[in-house]
């Protein structure tokens, strides 16, 4: 029987989105049967070999979505294998903050759950899509725009996600 991996995510405008429908694609390649799913949309872990979860940094904070979904599935995290991403600016930008900073804030929100694996990814800054208070954080950070995604670091975190899954 092939292990199912629910990869849900958090996202405010798509990135983190994108990034969680390319893990999904990369352990369904490598056969197992991954559901790609928005953390705010999934009713239960019942039937999931393991999960993984990703979510977006913004103004210095994961969202507040990831605080729900691990409140809400607490119990079934804790008996299943469960790794984690975060997505931002800070990995070629540390003036925003610290990787480790962001990785720690899901690390947290989970516990008592442990993480097998937790990574941060640089994610997408549009300044179009940006909220005032956002614009004006990124002009006075002197933060840099652009999509920063690295594809080929994600799609070979992913696939050694099974040997950390222990699946």
């Amino acid at each position: 029987m092939t292990s199912r991996i629910l990869v849900a995510y958090a996202t405010r405008r798509g990135s983190t989105g994108e990034i969680a429908a390319a893990v999904g694609n990369e352990l369904r390649d490598l056969g197992y049967g991954a559901e790609v799913a928005e953390m705010g949309k999934v009713v239960s872990l019942s039937g999931f070999d393991a999960v993984v979860i990703g979510v977006p940094v913004y103004t210095g904070k994961v969202l507040p979505e990831t605080a729900a979904f691990a409140a809400r599935f607490k119990s079934q995290l804790a008996g299943i294998p469960v790794a984690g991403f975060v997505t931002g600016i800070a990995p070629v930008y540390p003036k925003t903050g610290e990787v480790g900073e962001f990785t720690g804030q899901l690390v947290k929100i989970l516990e008592p759950v442990p993480l097998v694996a937790v990574t941060m990814f640089a994610g997408t800054l549009d300044p179009a899509r940006l909220s005032f208070l956002e614009r004006g954080m990124t002009s006075l950070l002197n933060v840099p725009t652009g999509d920063f995604r690295d594809w080929k670091a994600i799609a070979a975190w992913a696939r050694e996600l099974p040997s950390h899954l222990g699946l």
